[in-house]
């Protein structure tokens, strides 16, 4: 079937559907609204997880610097940011089977976990 010919069928169904020849498969959703976090839920978020602000910022895919100011309540996380630590607060196990695939390795008895390649030319 041709785009246009599959758009004018659902077109069609839509408008018998409408006019209540025919019944359609419905399902209702709800989404809850993006939450917003507070400097103190922010650091228990990062630290129940075990993270350090670099870690944490590299899972979140924002700067170590901008985890510093939620912390500090100079700024606050908005959009995806909200919706990610709405998500590692509620399932922290996200957060750890990422963590479980990253490269760990240790250096005088501290452990890093390596998030994100870097490259380094002397």
């Amino acid at each position: 079937m041709s785009v246009y010919k599959s758009i004018m069928k659902g077109f069609n169904e839509a408008i018998k559907y409408q006019e209540g020849k025919i019944d359609a498969r419905k399902r209702r959703i709800s989404i809850n609204p993006v939450e917003k976090f507070d400097k103190d839920q922010i650091k228990q978020i990062r630290t129940s997880l075990g993270l350090s602000q670099v870690s944490f910022a590299s899972t979140l895919g924002v700067s170590k610097k901008t985890v510093e100011a939620w912390e500090s309540g100079r700024n606050i996380p908005n959009g995806s940011s909200s919706k990610l630590l709405q998500i590692f607060r509620d399932n922290p196990e996200v957060i750890t089977q990422y963590i479980s695939q990253a490269p760990i390795f240790t250096i005088s008895d501290k452990t890093f976990i390596l998030l994100r390649e870097a490259s380094y030319t002397p």
